[in-house]
């Protein structure tokens, strides 16, 4: 099962306390305070992990709590250090405060760790608290509390290219054509209910990652279908990609599709409509010359590049996947997403 929200409850271990003792040995008189300090209580961090490819765990278990610190003893004995508990997160999580609605941290690379809530400290023991006026303090410090929060996850998948377009317009067809991504394929609307990746691979050094994301209809943005819940996951990418169906007896003409797709995009409020954009004027195997000329006339006047495909025959395939890769050369220092890599493709 996919999930990209979760919320997490977070608490990080106590410190421990300070310990009251006083050095009693044979033949040493006034031996003095050697209460040991308490140890730290243990934190809570997050790691990114390309290992995981949803935020399930989290959606099941909400509550994540670290030890605390052991407490002092005599002999100025210091107590353990509270164990840390690390949660492992996909590449690409958000994380949040839920209660302040600050963003703690946008994990975008492996092995990337934050500290979400830090363990209180140890308190002090009267080995410590000992003064040229005070030499026998009977006190100790309790230790400090730990952070406790609770934390919005959000997954926003990393990939360069995303595929948008109105349902039945072929955009996992084209996915399965342009890498090998094996989504659901079916001829029906809303085949694809979660998102789907893949990489386009060019040669050695020339890759990308293209996103399918479940198709969008007229009223998204007022909660129909499938609403925006999953335009997140087009917020990190460089190029969009419009699969159009532009056969004859389409669902819906090819230029009102593409106007329907760009009004929901603009009432997202997530500044997709600034992002380079490609369309692909998909299913050219069927009668399309019409449809696909009105297509072409409205792109040119929107100086948008129009590439026509056809998914389930690879015609016109290889040449959208190399004008996405050289697109992707000119926009890569905008940091949309990960690198890219420089090398020519072949």
């Amino acid at each position: 099962m996919f999930v990209d929200l979760a919320r997490i409850h977070v608490r990080a271990g106590d410190g421990g306390r300070g310990c009251v003792s006083f050095r009693r040995e044979k033949y040493v008189p006034r031996g003095g305070p050697n209460g040991g300090d308490g140890g730290d209580g243990g934190s809570i961090l997050l790691e990114a992990t390309d290992t995981l490819s949803t935020l399930i765990d989290q959606k099941y278990q909400q509550h994540y709590r670290a030890k605390r610190g052991g407490h002092g003893e005599g002999s100025n004995r210091e107590g353990k250090r509270g164990a840390d508990c690390v949660i492992r997160v996909p590449v690409g999580t958000v994380v949040t405060d839920a209660g302040s609605g600050g963003l703690l941290a946008d994990m975008t690379a492996p092995g990337e760790r934050v500290t979400v809530a830090r363990g209180g400290r140890g308190g002090r023991g009267n080995g410590r608290m000992a003064t040229p006026t005070r030499r026998a303090p009977r006190i100790a410090e309790p230790g400090g509390t730990g952070e406790a929060r609770t934390l919005l996850l959000e997954l926003k998948l990393l990939a360069d290219v995303g595929f948008v377009g109105l349902p039945n317009s072929g955009k996992s067809t084209l996915l399965a054509a342009c890498t090998a991504a094996r989504p659901k394929i079916a001829a029906y609307p809303f085949t694809t209910l979660t998102p789907n990746l893949g990489v386009a691979v060019l040669g050695p050094g020339a890759s990308y990652v293209i996103a399918d994301i479940p198709g969008l209809i007229e009223g998204a943005s007022r909660g129909a279908g499938l609403g925006h819940q999953f335009l997140r996951h087009i917020e990190r990418v460089r190029v969009l990609v419009h699969v159009i169906d532009a056969a004859d007896g389409a669902a819906a003409d090819p230029v009102a599709a593409y106007r329907i797709v760009e009004e929901e995009l603009a009432q997202s409020g997530r500044a997709l409509p600034e992002r380079p954009r490609v369309v692909a004027a998909n299913k050219i195997d069927l009668p399309h010359e019409k449809p696909l000329g009105r297509l072409i006339a409205h792109c040119a006047a929107a100086a948008v590049p129009c590439l026509p495909v056809s998914a389930a025959t690879g015609a016109g395939v290889e040449a959208l996947r190399r004008a996405l890769y050289g697109l992707l050369q000119e926009v890569r220092e905008v940091g949309h997403a990960r690198p890219i890599p420089r090398a020519a493709a072949r």
